[in-house]
This record gives structure tokens, sequence and C-alpha cells, in this order.
């Protein structure tokens, strides 16, 4: 593999936005999206890449756009840098394995998370409301507890270096309106039922996760990413022990290093020790193999 990949800076072609993890280019009437190796946490971009990250979220949301395509269809055009457009071809080198060439959707201004068990900021939630986003929730629950049933708690999407909102769905339906609401609310759980029921078969649950959508034509599509080890809390699934956190195959691990600094979560951030860095990507390339059958 290549070496890390902080950012791109592609001549010839456009950059039309980076965002915590990935630069966007415009090729006009499709988009490029470029995966570094860059992580953050707590909406903060750490400054130390994470080797193989972009390759790791890559592959796994490929394979799970795959799996997902008889609910809802996707954004990608190719994943195959010989697909792709010929000013694109200088930089191959770069975008292999990390790299999709996507329809161009307007994207929903939301973000769609789903919840299958009381975790993170929604066990916080809990303890102080018995509810989560406003969702009344059965008394007692413990902490990683799984839910009766996934529920859905949208959230607003924030500008780079600040933090998401909980809406309603209501507050969503205002925002999209209704129908498309509605439409990825039912995919949003869907979706997330199948794949907690493929990841258990191979040792991992999956605990919340959150998507993008588009509008593509008159149609929506997901877009974005797909249950990566960014998006999503995975967990093993033979050390589940509900009661309190849980390991996980995420970037949870990164979190938890950084709750124990006296840090105020806000830029810059801290230094991460050579070892942290290795853990954390340990873990992002062990969900890829666990659930893909990918190594790296």
């Amino acid at each position: 593999m290549s070496q890390p990949v902080m950012q791109t800076d592609f001549p010839g072609l456009k950059l039309m936005a980076r965002g915590k993890v990935r630069d966007i280019y415009d090729l006009g009437d499709t988009l490029l999206l470029v995966t570094s190796d860059r992580i953050s946490a707590f909406d903060v971009i750490m400054n130390e890449p994470i080797p193989h990250k972009g390759f790791v979220l890559t592959q796994i949301s490929a394979f799970w756009f795959r799996q997902m395509e008889d609910i809802v269809k996707n954004h990608i055009i190719s994943i195959d840098v010989a697909d792709y457009p010929t000013a694109c071809q200088p930089y191959a080198d770069v975008l292999k394995g990390r790299s999709m060439l996507v329809k161009k959707a307007k994207p929903l201004p939301v973000e769609c998370i789903v919840r299958g068990y009381v975790s993170g900021s929604g066990w916080k939630d809990y303890r102080s409301t018995g509810a989560i986003s406003g969702i009344k929730l059965p008394a007692g629950l413990k902490e990683s507890d799984r839910l009766p049933e996934p529920i859905f708690t949208p959230s607003t999407k924030a500008e780079l270096g600040t933090h998401d909102e909980n809406i309603s769905f209501e507050e969503m339906a205002e925002l999209c309106g209704r129908d498309l609401a509605e439409q990825a609310r039912d995919y949003t759980i869907r979706i997330y039922s199948r794949a907690r029921d493929l990841a258990d078969q191979k040792g991992i649950i999956i605990a919340d996760t959150k998507f993008e959508f588009g509008v593509y034509g008159d149609e929506l599509i997901i877009i974005d990413e797909c249950m990566t080890p960014d998006s999503s809390r995975f967990w093993p699934k033979d050390q589940y022990q509900p009661g309190g956190p849980q390991p996980s195959f995420d970037k949870q691990f990164l979190r938890d290093y950084l709750e124990t600094l006296d840090w105020g979560k806000t830029a810059p951030a801290p230094p991460l020790p050579a070892e942290i860095i290795a853990k954390t990507g340990e873990k992002y390339r062990e969900a890829l193999f666990r659930i893909a059958g990918i190594s790296v």
C-alpha cells in the first residue's frame, strides 16, 4: 500500500469541498470522492493520519452499498480507477482503493441516525430523560442494552468544527419535506436491520450508524459512506456485556483515549501517541476483514 494520505491536491481537477475525511472533486456530471487517512473525533480533525483508513472506509462502504441495492439505490458509478475520466488517470496511484466515482445527488440537510442499542450520546440522553431524541424508551435499560426495536434519531449536519444537533422526526420533515423524510427514515431502518443481521453472523454487533441520502433525478438514493467504523459503532459480539461501554472496532477507541486528556474538544487537536495511531488502525483493518473479508 502507498504512504498515508492526509489530503489530496490534484492539479487539473476542481476541488469542490474538503470534509473531515473526504476530498470531493467536481468532474461536471459526476463527483470524485477521495477518502483520506484523516480521522476526526468530537468534530475536530486530528493532526496525524491513520494508515490505510481511507482504503478501509471505501471498501467497507462499497461492500455494504452492494448488499443494500435491492432496498435503495446508491451513488456509486465505479470504484475502479480505470473507469474514471481521463483527467483522473495521472493520480491513479493515490486514487486506487480509496476513491469512488459517484452520481451528483442533492444531499438532504440531515444525518439519518439509527440506534439499535443504548450507547454514546443516546445513553447520556436516556439517563437524564428516559428517552433518546424525545423517543420514550422502557425504564431500567443499562448502558449498551439492545433496544426492543431500532429507533430513528436524525440530526442536523454541522459545519466543520461545530457539533451536529439531534432533531425530532417532525423537525426533519419540516427541513426535507414529509415524503422524503419518511422515505429516508424507512430506508434507514431497513438497511440497518439487514446489516445488523449480516454483521451478527460475522461476530460484529452494529450498535448504531448514520447514513446520508440525496435526491438524484426524482429518486432518493444513499450517498457518502455506508456503515464504516467512522459512521458506526461496531462491537465484538463475543465480548458483548451490557452494563457499561463496549470494546469496539471503530474510532470509539480514539474517543476513549481523548477523554482521558485535559483537552477541551476544540481545535487544535492534541498530538496522538504512536501506539494510539497503530491500535486505531488495527481496529479499522479488523473491521474490514471481518465484514468484507478483505485484508490490508
